[in-house]
């Protein structure tokens, strides 16, 4: 374990979450209510933690697979720690497990909330809570590698941490290069967003942090009631496009401007994708019309794509209670926040690809039953899957659901009912934010002890970065010494 190039990438990492404070300071400052104290000295403590870790100097430049592990896993935990400062030293979120499950729920992009009267707190504090989505997004650490030089192979296990699990091949030979074309991509579709939110009627303000929230898949607002405080069709077409389009695979954008259409409009993933919303969203809608939650199918559709799509993508922005509707359509929302978006995406779950690949894993398997002595091979987008890569699927499948077992079964002991309990682990480990019953769209999870709050939030990170990083800094061979 080379603990002094690790110690290096977190101050790196602690400097531009000093940086990231920045804005949120400034809007602190233009519109007032005491917190541009807090930021300043939030900025001046981390920055002081980072100056810290910079002083430990490695014995060696190189690092391998477990140091890139140790540095995403440490690195999460410690930027959601420091990012809670403004919440506790402005007074906004006093306690330090509330304010630590905020900023973790902030910077996974998960949007679960301990907070009931939201709009009671200042801008300044809004903003920073919304801007974590964006910053946690697409990854702090990618961020990192994208505003810093390329450090080859550093930079690769680096980022092959922090988005585990099967993706895309690269798509640029640099690390580096890929990240800053990332969040290049990310930084359009942001603009792009804020700026057609303004056209419908919305402040600057109020399209920034709604931005960060849907581009970043996140789902904070600076409203009580979410999205539906501004009871706008327009603005809720404007957002469901944007979640559904930050739930797509990032590099499918990087083809479509190299004029790459087949390579798009053949991914298997993003047809499963747009597939499972449009049959899912055709099916909430009959259901909540004919069991008359709604008076007309075009309000049923209005209300079930939305959320049928803030839930696949875990964005987790509401236009309505689904405490309230047909069961049919509170399972349907439960089977979304599972399967979550698309690998590669923002969003979070268990990634549309894992699901198409067990389901072939599966038919595989049939086919053995029927033809003893075939052979075959389960192929994605006509390339065939590794027997590694469809093992690794299998094992993070299992993994998953023992998480959510495991975590539901301590949350449940802090005296929950089955619902809160089993749909708040499965809306944290999804990075979704609203579940069912008291975390239902309209509650929030301020009623859980500070403990069930620390589990989850340890949930939220664990499924952010797709359960390996965070299982490993539990076992204590991954600290024994050795390079490998």
């Amino acid at each position: 374990m080379n603990c002094g190039m690790i110690a290096q990438s977190i101050g790196l990492l602690l400097y531009i979450e000093a940086a990231c404070m920045i804005p949120s300071f400034a809007v602190a400052m233009i519109y007032g209510g005491g917190d541009a104290r807090a930021f300043l000295f939030s900025i001046l403590s981390v920055s002081a933690a980072a100056f810290a870790a910079r002083l430990v100097k490695p014995a060696r430049k190189d690092i391998y697979a477990k140091d890139g592990y140790a540095i995403v896993g440490l690195g999460w935990l410690l930027a959601s720690a420091f990012g809670a400062l403004p919440f506790i030293v402005s007074g906004a979120i006093p306690h330090p497990a509330d304010a630590f499950f905020e900023s973790v729920s902030g910077f996974t992009t998960t949007g679960a909330t301990i907070l009931r009267d939201i709009e009671s707190l200042s801008a300044g504090i809004l903003f920073w809570r919304s801007f974590t989505h964006w910053v946690g997004g697409m990854g702090v650490l990618v961020l990192m590698l994208a505003i810093l030089p390329s450090a080859g192979a550093k930079a690769f296990l680096i980022m092959r941490a922090e988005t585990t699990g099967p993706s895309a091949d690269k798509f640029v030979p640099k690390v580096g290069s890929a990240a800053k074309i990332l969040y290049g991509i990310y930084a359009l579709i942001t603009l792009a967003q804020a700026v057609l939110l303004c056209l419908g009627g919305m402040t600057v303000y109020d399209s920034l942090v709604h931005t960060f929230g849907t581009v970043g898949t996140g789902g904070f607002s600076d409203k009580n009631t979410s999205v539906a405080a501004f009871g706008s069709v327009y603005i809720e077409m404007v957002i469901a496009v944007f979640m559904m389009l930050s739930g797509v695979n990032f590099t499918l954008y990087y083809s479509l401007l190299r004029r790459d259409w087949k390579s798009v409009l053949h991914d298997e993933e993003l047809r499963f994708y747009c597939a499972l919303i449009f049959a899912a969203a055709l099916g909430v809608t009959l259901n909540t019309y004919m069991g008359g939650v709604y008076k007309s199918i075009v309000e049923a559709a209005r209300y079930a794509s939305f959320q049928v799509i803030s839930i696949i993508t875990t964005t987790g922005f509401s236009t309505a209670d689904f405490n309230v509707w047909p069961s049919a359509s509170q399972f349907v929302l439960l089977i979304l926040m599972l399967v979550g978006a698309s690998a590669g995406s923002t969003g979070g779950g268990m990634k549309c690809v894992r699901i198409i690949l067990l389901a072939k894993i599966a038919r595989r398997e049939f086919l053995r039953l029927i033809h003893p002595n075939s052979v075959s091979v389960v192929k994605l987008n006509g390339k065939t899957v590794e027997s590694e890569t469809l093992a690794g699927v299998l094992i993070f499948f299992f993994l998953y659901i023992a998480a959510l077992v495991a975590a539901t079964v301590l949350i449940s002991l802090d005296g929950s009912d089955l619902v809160t309990s089993a749909t708040s682990v499965l809306s944290c480990v999804g990075n979704v934010g609203p579940g069912l019953g008291v975390v239902g769209p309209a509650g929030s999870f301020a009623g859980f002890s500070p403990l069930c709050k620390l589990a989850l939030s340890l949930c939220m990170v664990a499924g952010r970065l797709e359960i390996y990083p965070v299982m490993l800094l539990c076992v204590p061979e991954f600290w024994r010494r050795g390079n490998h």
